[in-house]
């Protein structure tokens, strides 16, 4: 069976400093997939837009940035992953280099500012736990990476860097 995914967009936003980052508090929708969770901003791509274009929207709609410098840090396939067992595709990236004052909150949630250090310590999706070092790490070559999902729960991860 061919791998169709939902090809998707995700962005982790870095204060001036390098020692935050803006993560969005999925606490504004019942019945959301990710209530409760912290995530990335991001989400699906439009027909016709390319991958960073598509970065740069999301940013500029949920967060209400214009991005001007920002680094594809890799790619993950997330088989089984939405809420009825679709499979996605996401184009991870660090966003360094903004203008504008980010919003307080969206239709999704709050927006807050979040020590790198403290991540780890926000409820999340386990899987994040794992790519999430790498999208900040020093290593300059991006990361490719499966992680298969089955009923909102995580079966395995790997990934590799050319």
């Amino acid at each position: 069976m061919p791998y169709t995914p939902i090809v998707a967009t995700l962005g982790y936003i870095l204060s001036a400093d390098r020692r935050q980052v803006l993560m969005i508090h999925r606490n504004a929708r019942p019945g959301d997939q990710h209530l409760g969770k912290y995530n990335g901003l991001g989400g699906k791509l439009e027909r016709d837009e390319d991958i960073a274009a598509g970065m740069r929207r999301e940013i500029a709609e949920e967060a209400g940035l214009v991005v001007t410098s920002m680094q594809l840090r890799g790619t993950l396939s997330w088989p089984g992953f939405g809420k009825n067992g679709e499979d996605w595709l996401g184009f991870i990236f660090l966003i360094d280099g903004f203008t504008g004052t980010a919003l307080s909150s969206n239709p999704e949630g709050s927006l807050e500012w979040v020590d790198r250090e403290q991540l780890h310590a926000l409820p999340m999706w386990e899987g994040d736990r794992h790519f999430l070092p790498l999208v900040f790490d020093a290593d300059p070559r991006p990361f490719h990476g499966v992680m298969p999902y089955r009923d909102g729960q995580m079966l395995s991860w790997n990934y590799s860097r050319l």
